[in-house]
């Protein structure tokens, strides 16, 4: 393998800018998802697990085209991948202006989904070619997440406000597609640097699913999932929870995963400051241990504590994510960053899928959405549970160490010019 110097410093602002729009863009569709279902719902008179069809289609999308295409970045390169990526789901989201009907629109998200996770995988591993070591790594991802939170808070505000004038849910789809297509522009025009990592061997199709294997991916993977579904609790399932709210705070009950998701994109900016002083496992089992404890004060409590504990969550969990995933991509080579990325995207949208899934249909059955609550405490305990043992047996402080020695050393050398991906 021989080593490559990413773009210039402008180069690589002009990169990174355009990673954090990407990531924002996305999330006002994806995170306005909790207040489009009651809409949904209302609109086409579904139950709760058909209703949740809007986050189902999106995340299966996003699962197969990461474990199946998140190695395009490896073997055809970052821009490639992120140009068919964003292309993808340009259209698709566009396309929410052609149709009325409820499986169209499904469809639509999980082609749309099939667009996020390619252009996800790749930009994932453009920003490990750009990141000098494995904390920088850790913390430019934190910041790209903090931006994913700005979409968040922006999607679902779009929804709200187009429903109070009388729109449509739609326009979030509408407006996304339009950014969509000034990324596409600012992508095609923009100099990509050649992988950090030059592989002697091209990537494969089958390499995330080879990779699933390690122990190091299979616990980053866990920890996604879990984290996921604890999240799933609150940004799908808690307006409808606290829609049956009938107490003296309902003007905060209506604002509470706008609060969540405020919180939540705060949190994600601190945590680059968390992460250059602290461990990545400490924070991780600090914040993962807070969150659980607020799942559990929502739950005993009721919907009147709920009200207060449940957004309080966002400020821990901003910082699990983009931890969790950066560190577990930096334990393997940078020219496999495409595939792994891949797979632990995979494993997150497994439980964008299931999880949600189950809580809706725990609600059906038993006739009351309090049990996503219950089943978002579980997750978030147990997650504060894996994340205890890590702190306690250090199983990748190794790999990481050899990481920053073998990959990250050669980043950004004052020597070496910049070289363009072709």
């Amino acid at each position: 393998m021989e080593s490559q110097a990413p773009a210039g410093p402008a180069g690589t602002t002009l990169l990174k800018a355009l990673v954090f729009l990407m990531f924002a863009m996305f999330a006002m569709t994806t995170d306005s998802v909790g207040t489009v279902i009651p809409e949904v719902i209302r609109e086409f008179e579904l139950g709760l697990t058909a209703g949740g069809s809007f986050q189902y289609a999106t995340m299966s999308g996003i699962g197969i085209s990461a474990i199946a295409l998140g190695f395009l970045a490896d073997r055809f390169g970052r821009k490639a991948t992120i140009l068919i990526g964003l292309c993808l789901f340009g259209v698709s989201s566009a396309l929410f202006a052609a149709g009325h009907a409820f499986l169209f629109f499904v469809t639509l998200l999980f082609l749309s989904g099939l667009g996020i996770g390619i252009f996800k995988a790749g930009a994932l591993a453009l920003i490990g070619d750009l990141s000098g070591s494995t904390r920088e790594h850790a913390r430019t991802m934190n910041l790209i997440e903090g931006f994913f939170g700005i979409g968040a808070i922006v999607g679902p505000a779009i929804v709200a406000y187009m429903l109070h004038t009388g729109a449509s849910w739609k326009w979030v789809y509408l407006i996304a597609a339009m950014l969509c297509g000034l990324l596409v522009l600012g992508s095609a025009l923009a100099k990509f640097p050649k992988p950090i990592v030059v592989r002697a061997e091209p990537a494969r199709a089958s390499e995330a699913i080879r990779m699933a294997g390690d122990p190091a991916a299979r616990f980053f993977g866990t920890a996604l999932m879990l984290y996921v579904a604890a999240e799933a609790a609150i940004y799908v399932w808690a307006p409808t929870y606290l829609a049956a709210y009938s107490g003296s705070w309902l003007w905060l009950a209506a604002y509470v995963v706008s609060i969540f998701f405020v919180l939540r994109a705060a949190g994600r900016f601190l945590g680059v400051w968390l992460l250059a002083r602290f461990e990545w496992g400490t924070v991780l089992l600090v914040c993962s241990t807070a969150m659980a404890l607020l799942f559990w004060i929502a739950v005993l409590g009721g919907r009147e504590a709920a009200i207060f504990a449940l957004p309080a969550t966002g400020l821990f969990m901003s910082v699990l994510y983009p931890t969790i995933n950066s560190t577990g991509i930096s334990c393997y080579d940078k020219g496999r960053h495409g595939s792994i990325a891949g797979l632990l995207l995979f494993f997150t949208c497994v439980s964008a899928v299931f999880a949600p899934m189950a809580m809706g249909a725990l609600g059906d059955w038993l006739g009351d959405s309090a049990y996503s609550q219950v089943l978002g405490a579980v997750f978030a305990s147990l997650l504060a549970l894996l994340c205890g043992w890590n702190v306690s047996r250090q199983p990748f402080a190794a790999m990481l160490a050899k990481r920053d020695l073998d990959d990250y050393s050669s980043v950004g050398g004052p020597d070496l010019a910049p070289a363009p991906e072709r």
